[in-house]
């Protein structure tokens, strides 16, 4: 059986992990963090992707998890509100159509049911170093003894090691665009009702998006502000912090609280606004999957769809293959034009985001049984 290596349990590694299972690979992931991620903001699953989820009969499942917004407010600094809508909201679109908005560990866990047979996990590990040849690559870990797999998959996100180690510096392929953003979990202190507020502050070109989560008992938060490339250190989190506390410092309504609140988060996170562009996401036996490969960063609002696509797609064309190296180079050119179209909904209308007729073109822009009919397709996943 041939062996696979997956850096990263997030969306597109776990999904890889399945499918790759399921076309005859014996699968291990690596996850720098010691268990799956918790936190996280609300993430959307459309179009195609949502095929890939019915595929993995986890839709039913996704769409009892989802979430359950009856609409949203904008607010200016003062807390005053500039008008509202039951119809949708500026996170996930239309509230009566098919598109699922969920949790990013709600789907992250139930993708994990999936890719739990057959598949072995080191938690609190990380790659240092890969060394291929024609017959494998010879992985070297912080923690745990080297070891050799037949290919390794880099499904580490926008900073992955696997694509600097393989691909070269970063800041040949993540490209700035003009913002940072910060996410955190803390308790429902406005008490709000499946209901979803946003804040604008122009003066400061700064905002936030805050919404219920577990049966409203607790407050998802996500700040943003437009800034150039800031030199900071991404693992110093109380830097961070500071960061965005000295943006919205002076902000109104109920700011001050929602600042504290952020200074006891446990789940914080924060990085930049950016997306990856690569000529090629492969490189002798090594491959890049999602973020790794081509984040389209969340002003596309399709990142977690291209990362659930882009795994099928790899491990459909990796399938039985006798020349994996020529499958890699048919995964590239099968979901390259997939991925230009849903990263430049980030760019269409900066600031203000991709048109509805664009997001509705992009989503399905790929068909998952567009490939030569000599090859077995995939189906669903029997459910147990």
């Amino acid at each position: 059986m041939k062996t696979v290596l997956i850096s990263g349990a997030g969306v597109a590694g776990l999904a890889a992990a399945h499918w790759l299972h399921r076309r005859g690979y014996a699968p291990t992931v690596v996850e720098r963090a010691p268990a799956p991620r918790p936190g996280g903001q609300a993430i959307d699953v459309r179009g195609v992707a949502l095929d890939v989820l019915d595929r993995m009969d986890l839709l039913g499942r996704t769409r009892r998890a989802r979430t359950r917004m009856r609409g949203m407010a904008v607010l200016d600094a003062d807390g005053t509100e500039q008008w509202r809508s039951t119809e949708m909201t500026l996170s996930a679109g239309r509230l009566d159509g098919d598109d699922i908005e969920v949790l990013r560990d709600d789907l992250t866990a139930l993708l994990h049911t999936r890719a739990r047979d057959g598949v072995e996990y080191l938690f609190g590990d990380a790659i240092t170093a890969l060394d291929q040849d024609d017959d494998g690559v010879r992985v070297t870990f912080r923690h745990g003894g080297p070891r050799t797999f037949d290919l390794v998959v880099g499904a580490d996100g926008l900073h992955s090691a696997v694509r600097r180690l393989v691909f070269g510096p970063e800041d040949e392929f993540v490209h700035h665009l003009g913002s940072y953003v910060g996410v955190f979990s803390t308790g429902n202190f406005l008490g709000l009702d499946d209901w979803q507020v946003w804040l604008h502050d122009d003066a400061r070109t700064a905002s936030y998006c805050l919404y219920p989560a577990r049966g409203n008992t607790e407050l998802r938060a996500t700040l943003g502000f437009t800034s150039d490339p800031l030199d900071h250190d991404r693992h110093d989190v109380e830097h961070q912090k500071a960061l965005i506390a000295d943006r919205f410092a002076g902000v109104g309504w109920e700011t001050p609280r929602l600042l504290k609140a952020m200074g006891d988060a446990s789940d914080f996170y924060f990085d930049a606004m950016a997306q990856v562009r690569m000529g090629s996401w492969w490189r002798g036996r090594v491959v890049l999957v999602g973020d790794a490969a081509h984040c389209a960063s969340p002003l596309s609002g399709q990142g977690t769809s291209l990362a659930l696509v882009g795994a099928y797609v790899l491990a459909d064309e990796l399938g039985d293959a006798d020349d994996p190296l020529a499958a890699l180079t048919r995964y590239d050119r099968r979901l390259r034009p997939f991925v230009e179209v849903n990263q430049a909904l980030a760019t269409e209308n900066p600031g203000q985001g991709a048109s509805e007729e664009s997001l509705e073109r992009a989503k399905r822009a790929i068909s998952l049984d567009t490939r030569p009919e000599d090859r077995p397709r995939l189906r669903r996943t029997p459910v147990a």
